[in-house]
């Protein structure tokens, strides 16, 4: 394709490299890449939204972070290892996507035609955009591409004379119709000829198109700040999403909040009661039928949790300080990838198990922050029939065990 002001013909067939520039180093937010937003790592959140964009043929994440790497590889995406001359603070994204490509072509034999800068920083960049930007090249109608959102405000600059207007007359506060549009630059994906990027070495070059975005969903993680506004937001943003039954290989379940209601009744000796749901012990039989292990995991030491297991016949951990580090060493016993298993929760100290599964589930009952640390959360509260819902997830609503046995 032409690096020149007039795009050319499209490309038949054309490979379509997403690179996703993902350094270990972060300062405002240490291990910033690593942060999950409703349950996926930013990395991962960015690995799929390209991975869902039917234009996109490749996807690769650039680092210098083995654990950034382990995290893309297992969202689905090729790593990169980034050469520490281009890791730094000073260094270029730019700089990043060209080594990529790079790597790219040495491993496949051939160059793109087209290359996405996709940014880990923009969490609810969706397939949509990332598609629509990567087609304004290969249909051949610009350049360039990127991701903008209308902006309405008045900006203003300080001078030694006082506030001056930037883009407006100070004088004049014409009203937001008779203005002439303007867009903010999101930050979440640029799209480039991929030999006029490397003949200009940056992402703006020839004819450049905007590909006009939902302001809302607009947020670049930079500070804490960010980071605790996307979790917030990302129950709001996100489509829901469930998993089903090649998705996991085990189900690991919190007990009280979780199979119970959260309540406790006492007797005059001071015994406890709880109260648990039949159709959850439907479920849990269900997915023992179809082969998916089903652990217990509580830090309560009574006994009403281990005559639950056994009545139900899986094993049980309880009495358990750091649930974490149980779950960890369970799955290594087990020989099961962490990210392969569905942990259901229903308050903070599940939380260091969510950030260590795959599908971490907030029961609907949950606390807030379980709720949106959650990759997926059940319409019916804890206790009222919601491990019978996850069941029905993963095996449908019959719960019918699934022909084939799980991979």
């Amino acid at each position: 394709m032409s690096a020149t002001a007039t795009p050319a013909e499209p490309v038949a067939n054309p490979t379509v490299l997403a690179v996703i520039p993902a350094r270990g180093g972060s300062k405002g937010v240490p291990a910033k890449n690593l942060a999950p937003v409703a349950g996926v790592p930013l990395v991962a959140r960015a690995v799929h939204a390209c991975l869902g964009a039917r234009t996109v043929t490749h996807v690769v994440v650039s680092t210098d972070d083995a654990a950034i790497a382990a995290a893309a590889r297992t969202a689905g995406a090729e790593a990169v290892q980034r050469p520490a001359a281009i890791a730094g603070d000073t260094a270029t994204s730019e700089a990043a996507v060209l080594h990529a490509m790079d790597a790219f072509e040495a491993t496949h034999g051939r160059p793109a035609d087209v290359v996405l800068l996709v940014q880990c920083t923009s969490p609810f960049l969706t397939s949509a955009e990332v598609a629509e930007t990567a087609g304004r090249i290969t249909s051949g109608a610009a350049d360039t591409a990127f991701t903008a959102a209308p902006s309405h405000g008045f900006l203003w600059r300080e001078t030694p004379d006082g506030a001056t207007g930037v883009n407006h007359d100070k004088a004049h506060r014409p009203r937001r119709q008779d203005r002439e549009p303007e867009y903010l630059e999101t930050g979440a994906v640029y799209a480039m000829d991929a030999a006029g990027f490397r003949a200009h070495g940056h992402r703006f070059f020839g004819r450049t198109a905007l590909v006009v975005t939902d302001p809302a969903r607009v947020l670049e993680i930079d500070d804490p700040h960010d980071l605790a506004r996307a979790k917030a937001l990302a129950p709001l943003l996100d489509e829901p999403v469930t998993p089903g039954f090649a998705d996991v290989d085990a189900v690991v379940l919190d007990f009280d909040g979780t199979q119970t209601d959260d309540r406790v009744h006492l007797d005059a000796e001071g015994r406890e009661f709880v109260s648990a749901h039949r159709g959850d012990g439907l479920g849990i039989a269900a997915l023992r039928r179809a082969g998916l292990p089903v652990l217990i995991l509580s830090t309560e030491q009574n006994a009403v949790v281990a005559a639950r297991a056994r009545k139900l016949k899986i094993p049980v951990l309880h009495g358990i300080d750091r649930k974490d580090r149980a779950l960890k060493e369970w799955c290594e016993a087990e020989g099961i990838d962490p990210q392969r298993v569905l942990y259901a929760g229903n308050d903070v100290n599940d939380l260091p198990c969510f950030h260590l599964v795959g599908w971490p589930v907030a029961v609907s009952s949950a606390h807030d922050s379980v709720r949106a640390a959650a990759r997926a959360v059940t319409v019916t509260p804890g206790g009222a029939g919601a491990i019978r819902e996850i069941a029905a997830w993963l095996l449908g609503p019959e719960l019918d065990t699934p022909n084939s046995p799980n991979p």
